[in-house]
């Protein structure tokens, strides 16, 4: 049981670490002290709220498909990790990724909760590759277990996304000066990078590839 909540800890938050205007966002309102908890909840169970349709829909609406092209399927999320791994490798090598926090903007924009919240979900549901992320990746890496192990892979990867948004929203400050050094994002990318192709292999090796 504990392997598949790994599996799903572990690929949640390779995922929703990359850098996106959604992380920038929950970071510079964590900088600013303003409505942190309420953006890193929203973010979170927009993130759990989308995993969860996607385990299920792939699950009970598509499971005889599923089932018949499963090895088909095994091999194109092992081959779409193993490319995502190789982007965040060469990022490492290259040094390029950076973010940017303009802690210095007017605040105005950010007071209203309702306003905040709004600015969250444009960032999280117009954002394309979080639904390629949540629900057709994560969706289909949760084929390979099945009962209690998928629910704990569930579990799993929901987790990742709590334990993300809250850490980054409410260590902003403390986060800011380490992240901000290329040499940080080029640990991060490596380590990114090592467990997709962890995760690939795995399903590469699960879906008779290797």
């Amino acid at each position: 049981m504990i392997t598949p909540f790994i599996t799903g800890f572990l690929i949640g938050l390779s995922l929703i670490l990359a850098i996106g205007a959604q992380n920038t966002f929950v970071l510079r309102q964590g900088i600013l002290r303003q409505h942190v908890f309420y953006v890193a909840l929203f973010c979170a169970l927009s993130d759990s709220l989308l995993i969860s349709i996607g385990v299920s829909s792939i699950s009970f609406f598509l499971n005889n498909f599923i089932n018949g092209i499963s090895n088909i399927l095994f091999g194109f999320s092992a081959m779409w990790l193993f490319g995502y791994g190789i982007l965040r490798l060469i990022a490492a090598f290259n040094g390029n990724s950076m973010i940017e926090i303009k802690s210095s903007e007017s605040a105005e924009s950010s007071k209203n909760l309702l306003q905040t919240i709004s600015i969250a979900a444009i960032l999280t549901f117009a954002n394309p590759h979080v639904y390629l992320d949540t629900i057709v990746l994560i969706g289909s890496v949760s084929q390979q277990f099945s009962g209690y192990q998928k629910l704990a892979f569930v579990s799993g990867a929901c987790l990742a996304s709590f334990v993300f948004f809250f850490t980054l929203a409410y260590g902003a400050k403390l986060l800011t000066p380490l992240m901000i050094r290329p040499s940080s994002w080029r640990i991060l990318d490596f380590l990114i990078a090592l467990t997709m192709f962890t995760i690939a292999y795995k399903l590469a090796y699960a879906g008779n590839w290797l």
